[in-house]
């Protein structure tokens, strides 16, 4: 096939008038034509008095002689996955989030059927008990946002973003496609499928497995590894009924990055992991229609919900960034445990909320820890969390300030424009009680700087929701070249195990996971 990039695009176009344009401005034959499709399609916002389609086009003609001045495109290979000892492998996974996921799919698909182990519900059943909590502040300590079929990720805004290069990319998002996601994903430059679909996608991805002799054990906790002779030999699990153990040549370790009690096993059982950095903040919100006006002007073409994404280093080597952008989305409550206020992102597939609301992070280091453990960003993160669930009146309610008085350190009085989207309720107040100096300072001095890139991120009436812990892994399990860990068969895996960041490279992390296990 040939591909054309780089075009241009002032006004909106179904696919026949797409097609017709292309064939105008370029001089193809339309009989010509064998087949066609998009194979990216962005937004340039750049100038705002330019606001513009970017498309590029895949082809296969019939005479392709006759259009030399076009490029080829060129295909990535799948790597050969060199199967060995398939008999003899009896392979356990525990977690079911995209790594957990993608992980049996690939063996399923290459003659492993292994057992699936999350001690959450699964997705329908988890979708129930995150609107429960939501409604009223009951937590279920097991499955939640955090935990459960599908992962973190599933309450969301299924974003499909990725800054890793691999081959398996495209076949994440191609077997997403299979399991009921749109088919843009495929070509949007920002592409994402919305919690409310990416439910049914985690949900065809099971059934799947399952027809092909895969096994989910839900609602079953790992509570133990067992390991002989520095090998391991089977995991013990627990469910409401009883305690048992399954047997398993191969573990792959697809835990989440809030699986706390699970690291503090593996620690106790000599796996080896050390500390790493990560980020801690806010969550803030603005109208989203605002955000359309600040980033799209007066566009008169039909422009999704806008989005950003804003970063600024300061002198003191403190970084300060936004992540998970959630345009048309809410501020969801996130806690996995008792006692402790979380806040994460969640748009559906239409983004048509009222308001955008983005994390705003502060890089922390293992030089903020009090404590040398490996497990001490666990500790740093909990104490905030819990900091924050005392700030928010102890009853799940999240601390909340505008963002003007955020940055003149002043208790918030009223809400103003923006209305809050965190259920189950918010308690007014000033966060500068509970965030440590340097991310106070940072954020202060960060705000304004976006601001300036973004006009109105400074608004006085944004809405800075407290507090987002849970951006990435405070842990990393070390893995060797072939991904195994210190003790053999144990495969620590995605992003959990410190190795992913997002839904795209935790699902490839399962995916390479997958064949070393098969290939070992």
């Amino acid at each position: 096939m040939i591909r054309i990039s780089n075009i241009k695009i002032y006004e909106d176009l179904d696919d026949n008038n797409l097609i017709n344009f292309i064939t105008n401005k370029y001089k193809i034959v339309k009989e010509d034509i064998l087949e066609w499709h998009i194979s990216k399609k962005s937004i340039d916002a750049r100038k705002k008095d330019n606001v513009h389609y970017n498309y590029s086009i895949d082809l296969k003609l019939k005479n392709e002689n006759k259009y030399k001045k076009f490029n080829k495109v060129k295909e990535m290979i799948l790597p050969t996955i060199k199967i060995n000892n398939l008999d003899s492998k009896k392979v356990a996974i525990v977690g079911s989030g995209p790594s957990g996921l993608f992980a049996a799919l690939t063996l399923i698909q290459n003659g492993i059927s292994p057992i699936v182990i999350e001690q959450g519900s699964p997705v329908e059943e988890r979708e129930k008990q995150v609107d429960l909590f939501r409604k009223t502040g009951k937590l279920n300590t097991l499955s939640n946002v955090q935990f459960g079929e599908g992962g973190a990720g599933t309450f969301s805004d299924g974003k499909l973003t990725t800054g890793i290069h691999s081959p398996f990319c495209k076949k994440v998002l191609e077997e997403f496609v299979n399991f009921g996601a749109p088919k843009e994903i495929l070509y949007l430059a920002k592409p994402h499928i919305g919690t409310d679909k990416l439910i049914k996608v985690i949900k065809n991805m099971r059934k799947y497995i399952i027809s092909n002799g895969g096994k989910f054990l839900f609602n079953t906790k790992v509570i133990d590894f067992n390991i002989d002779n520095n090998r391991i030999t089977s995991v013990t699990c627990k469910d409401k009924n009883s305690t048992y153990k399954i047997y398993a040549s191969h573990v792959i370790l697809a835990i989440g990055h809030s699986s706390r009690d699970t690291f503090q096993k593996l620690y106790e059982k000599g796996i080896t992991m050390e500390k790493k950095n990560f980020s801690v903040g806010v969550r803030i919100e603005h109208l989203q229609e605002k955000i359309n006006k600040a980033q799209y002007g007066d566009s008169k073409l039909k422009l999704p919900p806008a989005t950003y994404k804003l970063s600024c280093h300061l002198p003191n080597g403190r970084s300060c960034y936004t992540f998970c952008m959630c345009p048309g989305g809410v501020v969801i409550a996130s806690s996995s445990e008792e006692n402790t206020i979380v806040s994460n992102g969640m748009s559906n597939f239409l983004r048509d909320g009222i308001n955008a609301n983005s994390a705003v992070l502060v890089n922390v280091t293992p030089e903020d820890f009090k404590d040398s453990s490996p497990l001490a960003g666990i500790y740093f993160q909990k104490d905030l969390e819990e900091k924050a669930f005392k700030l928010g009146s102890s009853n799940y309610f999240a601390p909340i300030q505008r963002v003007e008085d955020f940055l003149n350190n002043k208790k918030s009085e009223f809400i103003g424009e923006v209305k809050p989207s965190y259920l189950p309720g918010v308690t007014l107040s000033n966060l500068q009680e509970i965030l440590p100096d340097f991310v106070t300072d940072t954020l202060k001095q960060s705000i304004p700087y976006f601001d300036s890139k973004l006009n109105g991120f400074a608004d006085p009436d944004a809405i800075l929701t407290g507090v987002e812990t849970r951006s990435s892994s405070p842990v990393k399990i070390l893995r060797n070249e072939n991904l195994v860990s210190n003790i053999l068969g144990v495969y620590p895996c995605g992003e959990g195990a410190g190795y992913a960041g997002g839904i795209i490279s935790a699902a490839v992390d399962g995916i390479r996971c997958s064949i070393a296990v098969l290939e070992s």
